[in-house]
């Protein structure tokens, strides 16, 4: 019997993987239509930047208060909640714009809105995947995952240049559906597995040889909120594997985004047509659809630390070129290589952390990595809306492709990046930083 069927006859991963992609689809519509909604109402690229960048902001910083309460209380619990709490939010917004009452007032309170539900309940999610998958599954979990949601973002772009062009509450309308989806699938997987027993989900997915990660000595519990949160912090940049790759993704992640938003703004300004954008989206969600595909065998073959780089260059080639290219396809083509890797790299880098961090500690690790590694995030809708005012497209691109060639030249360099092997060796590379860990935190 091969690994790949197994995965797939787990019941609670299924539905943890319905929940999921319900709150992804109305997150992935609702990205998609704010920024186009804003230049549409405003005229104003600088403005949409703003709506973008604030939301960001939000989920960055209620991101991390999510990581502590993902390790304080029932995760599968928080996640339900929280899909219920955005069908609620998407709920009215459809009611706003049938109203006609959307504008950059509007479209900026339910940006924040959804941003800190998002950040308050998400980590309890991803951080539940590590209580319903056992590890000898984690890498081809999290491949799965990286297929998800690149169907997700093949479907959103034309999903939601269809829905815009005939109207805002059609937005609000699908994102409704998804959240309801998600809140009803999060129920069902609570009643399977015990909402607060994630040790009854371990037992029915786990192989009878499979172990826990050993988890690092750790003080008694903190007495507050800060110190669990400083806590996470600690016990990441303790570990040079895991932190070193934290800091190339933050860089990665400013000059990638930043370049891609401004050759979409610049695309549009120029005169084409949300429905183009849509479509232009929908290539690169093709693209990466395609790499998630190839994902599970990359995997288990390709270590996790090559496949950062590996994908580090891509990106770098891609905002390279963009200065040269302006038409949409050609665009379109760039952006699809720059992230044909990524659902590869991110399968690696995720699962490989999943593996190495102790339970007790996985919703603050990943949160605080979320937030390091998208932390310049909010300076790409900036970079972008201003830089197109103030510079023009191609100085803008260009101090794109800057930060892109430091982060591929921190990636080639760093040894405890490149030395993260394929998947079969994740558990007994953790190994070697586990008691260095726990002299230092004891």
């Amino acid at each position: 019997m091969t690994s790949s069927p197994r995965l797939w006859r787990q019941v609670p991963y299924l539905l943890w993987l319905t929940s999921d992609t319900g709150k992804g689809l109305a997150s992935t519509l609702f990205s998609f239509a704010v920024p186009l909604l804003a230049l549409v109402v405003t005229g104003d690229p600088a403005r949409a930047g703003i709506i973008a960048a604030v939301g960001t902001v939000v989920r960055l910083l209620t991101t991390l208060a999510g990581g502590v309460l993902a390790d304080r209380h029932r995760r599968i619990v928080m996640m339900t909640f929280g899909a219920a709490l955005g069908a609620v939010a998407a709920g009215t917004f459809t009611a706003v714009a049938l109203a006609g009452r959307i504008d950059f007032v509007m479209l900026l309170v339910f940006e924040v809105l959804l941003a800190a539900v998002g950040g308050l309940f998400n980590p309890a999610g991803e951080a539940a995947l590590k209580d319903i998958v056992p590890e000898s599954m984690m890498g081809r979990a999290q491949a799965a995952n990286q297929g998800r949601d690149a169907a997700l973002q093949l479907a959103g772009g034309p999903i939601g240049g269809v829905l815009l062009a005939i109207g805002g509450w059609l937005i609000g309308a699908a994102m409704l559906i998804g959240s309801v989806v998600a809140a009803v699938a999060g129920w069902a997987l609570g009643r399977r597995v015990g909402w607060g027993r994630p040790e009854v989900a371990r037992r029915e997915t786990s192989d009878a040889t499979d172990a826990e990660p050993a988890a690092s000595a750790l003080p008694a519990a903190p007495a507050n909120a800060l110190r669990e949160l400083r806590e996470g912090v600690r016990w990441l940049f303790r570990r040079p594997d895991l932190s070193t790759g934290t800091v190339v993704a933050t860089v990665i992640n400013l000059g990638l985004n930043a370049g891609i938003t401004t050759m979409i703004y610049a695309v549009l300004q120029a005169g084409h047509s949300e429905a183009t954008i849509g479509w232009m989206m929908a290539a690169s969600g093709a693209s990466m659809l395609v790499g998630a595909l190839l994902a599970p065998v990359l995997v288990p073959r390709i270590g996790a630390g090559m496949l950062m780089a590996l994908g580090v260059v891509t990106c770098t080639a891609a905002t390279a070129g963009g200065v040269f290219v302006e038409t949409p396809w050609g665009i379109a083509l760039l952006v699809s290589g720059a992230v044909f890797l990524l659902p590869a790299l991110n399968a690696a880098f995720s699962g490989y952390t999943m593996v190495a961090t102790p339970t007790e500690l996985i919703g603050r690790v990943n949160s605080v990595g979320n937030v390091l590694s998208m932390g310049a995030m909010p300076l790409s809708p900036l970079v972008a809306g201003f830089g197109l005012a103030w510079a023009g497209r191609s100085s803008t691109l260009l101090l794109c492709l800057a930060l892109c060639a430091i982060a591929l030249v921190m990636a080639l360099l760093s040894r405890p990046l490149r030395s993260i092997p394929a998947e079969s060796g994740w558990a007994e590379h953790a190994k070697q930083y586990d008691e260095r860990v726990a002299a230092v935190v004891a």
